[in-house]
Parts: structure tokens; C-alpha cells; sequence
């Protein structure tokens, strides 16, 4: 039996969560925004543990703006709040991605994929599948109108003559209209989970509406209004799932600042025939959940990297992404392989610079890791003797407003500097550089320490020369430098180690040794 309260349950960014159960397993997707291969799905046996299981896809449709194409990018778009279905043998996961203006639709036998893409004719936001007992099949979604829409039998588009109609509305909401549906049929009623903001002050919550037929009217309310004790911050927009014993749980967010959205897991009851979240809408709750597996010991989602794969461990599905790398890195957009090179036997991830950008949110094959809340750390060994005068190549702590400490060549010197993006002047964001060093060697070992504890959110540098193991000395470089979460790129900050040319192509560096430390 595992314990349990009411508690951020990856310490990880995964947002507007979708949950189901298949037997003993659950499984859980979220979105994936401008991150490649995308679609992750998760699995646990207690709701509380998850470990990765699987992406959906590696590409999208290789627009420009997907594979960072001179100035364009997904940044704030991409892959949104997918659902997550599993119907007579077949897998489900269908999304709309906000950069297309399509609505996307995979399925698969098997959770491990291959999974064979397809789409459903329109737009469908925040878009929720229900699978309905006499065959029909709909699906539920929109923005402060809440529409349900009646799909043709393969799903490709809505039925001529079928369902259509708004259901639920949040008109005239200054902040934030009913959007995030999760639909359900439960005992032979109609469920409609979504998230929406209080209207006299930005603050999630969650609202419930039922009805006892698609053609009638559904009502309801506000279900959880609660912040779990965490700044003011509410928790809402997921899906529930019931246990084998029969118990439900609901899979929520919450904003935890800089690191992102961070999924919350919490009890559901049922009094009338209508959800109780927690405790009469409220966390002040303690609860159980029981493991299926009991034994199972869980594969870590976020992990160092020496960079060493065999060929017998490649053939992993789940340990190995679709790109030769441990699954828990994911490239900032879709890469260009042309210009990345791994030795798995000497253990050093090697990037080209095949393209000239202005700054590091522009920088092809950048890989990422999430980062993990309420504290964590990494080092990374950085070796630009590669590189070609204006390129640089090291760590950083990605989102809009970055961070970066990097080893940079200019006139055919190395220099290690620390930067990241401000507001100027109110509104123009700039890079700027607060620090810059001289280096006799190219290469460098760089630190990142990250604190997000109540709102923080900072983040500074430190780097290491010459003298290894308990003996290395560090030094901090540059400033403390405050991170934000913000919608210009919508996603929780992330490690990302990268290599960029201002000037000219061709230059290269390398990769070894990724340690990471995560602290409660």
C-alpha cells in the first residue's frame, strides 16, 4: 500500500495530463509542444511512479517552422493536450497541434507503438475521444464554447447528420474560458472535465458538467478550487482513472513557476452521481493507493548520460528513443541528422554547425532534459576545439528567456561566457552577456544549478578547469539569472546542451559526461 498526499507526483514538467488504465497498467500522455519525438506516454502500477513507455511519433509533417528553418519555429505551439483512449484492442492518442491547424489521430496495437498517423478533419482544441457502447464515437473540445461533435465510424471527420452541438459555455470569462476536456461515459452518464480561471483573478480550477444523454442538458459547477498550499497557484485540467478495486483518482496540473506544470494526484468519490475531488473540493485529504505490481522498480525519467549505447541496448524501445539516445532526452525541434554524430563506444555526443542563427533558441539538434522541481543540478563536459570563430557550444537552461554558459570562439581565442535574454527598454528582449573569461583550453566543464522552491526560479553557472574527481575546484560565472515560465515558448525550463554558428558553418563540439542531481 503506498501512502500518499496530495503532492507534485513526477516533480516534472507534464502538462494537461491524460490518464487511462488497461488491466493492471496505467498509462499517460501530456503535451509535447515543440519537443521531438513527441507524444511521450508514460506507465505506472500505482498512479504515483511513472517511468517512460513510449513516443508516438519522432516527426510531425518537417514543416520549416518544425525543423527551425532560418527564423521560423514552434516555440508556444506544436503538439497540445492529447487524448489518450484504448478501444477493442487499439490504441488512441489524437491531438491538434497549434502550428498546423490540424488535428492529428495515431493508432497503434501496442503502446510501444508502431503507431500509424492519420487525422480528423477540422480543429479540434484540447479535443477529448469517447468511444460510446452502441459504436458511435465523439469527440469533445473547444475554447469557452465546449462543442460535441459526432465522428464518422474510422474517425476521419465529423458524421454527416450527426451530433453537433455546444454543450457547456464559459462566455464573457476575462481570464480563462472553459477549455481542457475530458470526456467520459460512467454508469451510463456523461462526464465533461475541463479547466477554466476564477473570472475576478487568474487562478485554475476545475468544473465538472454531466448529463444523463448527449441530447440533454448538462449541468454542474466548479469541483476543486485549491492552491495544496502551494502560492495561490491552482490545480486543475487532467483526466480521472478508477482502479481494479474500483477506487477513482483524478491526474491534474499545477503551475510551480519556471519548471513548469507539474501533474497532482488526488482522490475522487462519488455522492449523487457527481465527482468529489479530494475533500469537498479541497486537498485537505490523505489517501491510499495500491500498487499492482508492488515489486516493480521503476526506470528513472530523467537520468545522466555517459553517452555509451551498445548496439544489444539500442534495440530497447523504451530506454532508447527513436534517435539513438537514452528516451529521456528529446531535441528542442526536429533534428537534422546530418549534423549530429554519437560514438557509443568512446561516449561523446558530437554536434555541427550546419546553419547560422542569431542566438540559442534558433540552434538546430539543441537536446533537452526536463528539469526537476523543487531543486536540481547538472555538469556536462564541453570541448569546442571544433569550433570556428562566432560559434558557441555548452549548456543552458532553456525557455524564452534563457540562460547559458558557453564556450565561444572569437578571433581564434576561446572564451567561456555566461548570457541569457532580458527585457530591455520594457519590451525588446536582448541576449546579453554578463560574463566573459579567457580560456587556455577549449575544453570546459560546466554546472548548472537550478532552485524553483516557492517561486525562486534562478539559476547560475559554475565551470571547472584542469584539477578532476574530489579535487575540482569551481567557479561561478556570471549572475544568478532569474527564469520564467512564459507562453511565448509555453513549456517548463529545461537542460539543453546545444552548439550554434553566428558567422559560418562547419564548426563542431563535442559532449561527455552528463551527471544530473535531483533534490527534494
Amino acid at each position: 500500500m503506498q501512502k500518499n498526499q496530495i503532492d507534485p507526483v513526477t516533480g516534472l514538467d507534464y502538462p494537461d495530463p491524460d490518464v487511462i488504465r488497461v488491466e493492471d497498467t496505467y498509462y499517460m500522455i501530456s503535451t509535447a509542444m515543440h519537443f521531438f519525438p513527441g507524444g511521450e506516454i508514460l506507465r505506472s502500477y500505482d498512479l504515483c511512479h511513472w517511468e517512460h513507455m513510449s513516443y508516438v511519433y519522432d516527426r510531425l509533417d518537417s514543416t520549416p517552422a518544425q525543423r527551425l528553418l532560418g527564423d521560423q519555429n514552434i516555440y508556444g505551439k506544436g503538439m497540445w493536450a492529447a487524448s489518450l483512449r484504448y478501444h477493442k484492442g487499439i490504441f488512441y492518442v489524437c491531438f491538434a497541434a497549434n502550428d498546423t491547424g490540424k488535428t492529428y489521430l495515431y493508432q497503434s496495437k501496442d503502446i510501444e507503438g508502431p503507431w500509424r498517423k492519420g487525422y480528423i478533419d477540422g480543429f479540434y482544441h484540447d479535443g477529448s475521444l469517447l468511444f460510446d457502447e452502441d459504436g458511435r464515437v465523439y469527440i469533445a473540445s473547444g475554447n469557452t464554447q465546449i462543442s460535441v461533435v459526432e465522428l464518422k465510424s474510422d474517425l476521419s471527420g465529423p458524421l454527416e447528420g450527426g451530433l453537433n452541438r455546444v454543450v457547456v459555455n464559459d462566455d464573457g470569462n476575462p481570464q480563462l474560458g472553459y477549455e481542457g476536456a475530458h470526456f467520459y461515459k460512467i454508469n451510463g452518464r456523461y462526464y465533461l472535465f475541463l479547466i477554466h480561471s476564477l473570472r475576478d483573478r487568474w487562478r485554475r480550477v476545475q468544473a465538472c458538467f454531466a448529463s444523463d444523454s448527449l441530447e440533454g442538458e448538462f449541468t454542474g459547477g466548479d469541483v476543486l478550487n485549491d492552491d495544496i498550499g502551494y502560492c495561490g497557484q491552482g490545480v486543475a485540467q487532467g483526466g480521472i482513472v478508477d482502479t481494479p478495486c474500483g477506487q477513482w483518482y483524478a491526474m491534474l496540473f499545477q503551475d510551480r513557476g519556471a519548471v513548469g506544470r507539474i501533474p497532482i494526484l488526488l482522490p475522487v468519490t462519488w455522492e449523487d452521481h457527481y465527482p468529489v475531488f479530494g475533500r469537498k473540493g479541497t486537498s485537505a485529504v490523505e489517501f491510499t493507493v495500491k500498487s499492482t505490481r508492488p515489486e516493480h522498480r521503476y526506470t528513472l525519467l530523467v537520468q545522466s548520460d555517459d553517452f555509451r549505447v551498445s548496439q544489444s541496448e539500442m534495440q530497447s524501445k523504451r530506454k532508447y528513443g527513436s534517435y539513438g539516445l537514452k528516451s529521456c532526452w528529446q531535441f528542442n525541434h526536429e533534428p537534422d541528422l546530418a549534423h549530429v554524430f554519437h560514438d557509443h563506444a568512446l561516449g561523446i555526443w558530437r554536434l555541427e554547425n550546419g546553419k547560422v542563427c542569431g542566438n540559442l533558441t534558433q540552434a538546430a539538434n539543441t537536446i533537452t532534459q526536463r528539469m526537476f522541481f523543487p531543486k536540481c543540478s547538472a555538469e556536462i563536459t564541453v570541448d569546442g576545439s571544433g569550433l570556428k570563430d562566432g560559434d558557441h557550444a555548452g549548456m543552458c537552461a532553456l525557455q524564452e528567456y534563457y540562460a547559458m554558459a558557453a564556450v565561444t570562439k572569437q578571433d581564434r581565442k576561446f572564451y567561456l561566457v555566461m548570457s541569457g535574454v532580458e527585457d530591455v527598454d520594457g519590451c525588446k528582449k536582448n541576449e546579453i552577456t554578463y560574463e566573459c573569461i579567457a580560456l587556455d583550453s577549449a575544453v570546459v566543464k560546466i554546472r548548472l544549478e537550478v532552485d524553483f522552491t516557492n517561486g525562486k526560479d534562478e539559476a547560475v553557472f559554475f565551470y571547472s578547469l584542469g584539477t578532476k574527481g574530489a579535487g575540482r575546484i569551481w567557479r561561478q560565472i556570471g549572475i544568478r539569472k532569474k527564469l520564467r515560465f512564459t507562453l511565448g515558448h509555453f513549456a517548463g525550463c529545461r537542460f539543453g546542451l546545444f552548439s550554434y554558428a553566428t558567422m559560418q558553418t562547419g564548426g563542431k563540439a563535442g559532449f561527455c559526461d552528463f551527471i544530473r542531481q535531483d533534490f527534494l
